[in-house]
């Protein structure tokens, strides 16, 4: 598989996630150590990416989610993502992830997030 396929692929693991409402079906698009920043009305939500997998599970599946990837960039072995979703619980959002390929894989490092009024 291409760089592109791969990333398209991690991805998507957001995606499904986000869909079945379960973040252990988000982890595996994500390292470890990766953070999330963003802010939900005037509140900031940022930390280890943990704090979206329980925010995941304690809120309903994004069953009608529609969910575009914008934009790849790849450099070596460094990528960004935009991705924008529609239907999330009734919100719009756009996502830009920072990529990091360790070995084969490429894994989601950073999370910053808009969420559209």
């Amino acid at each position: 598989m291409s760089d592109e396929e791969l990333i398209k692929k991690t991805i998507q693991h957001y995606i499904n996630g986000a869909i079945s409402g379960n973040g252990d079906d988000m982890k595996p698009a994500f390292h470890i150590e990766a953070t999330i920043f963003g802010y939900i009305g005037d509140d900031l939500f940022s930390g280890p990416i943990k704090n979206l997998f329980d925010w995941i599970d304690e809120n309903p599946p994004a069953n009608e989610l529609e969910a575009n990837i914008v934009n790849i960039d790849i450099e070596g072995t460094v990528a960004t993502v935009r991705l924008e979703s529609s239907n999330w619980s009734g919100h719009q959002f756009t996502d830009l992830f920072t990529l990091l390929k360790l070995n084969s894989d490429w894994k989601i490092m950073n999370k910053v997030f808009h969420l559209h009024s």
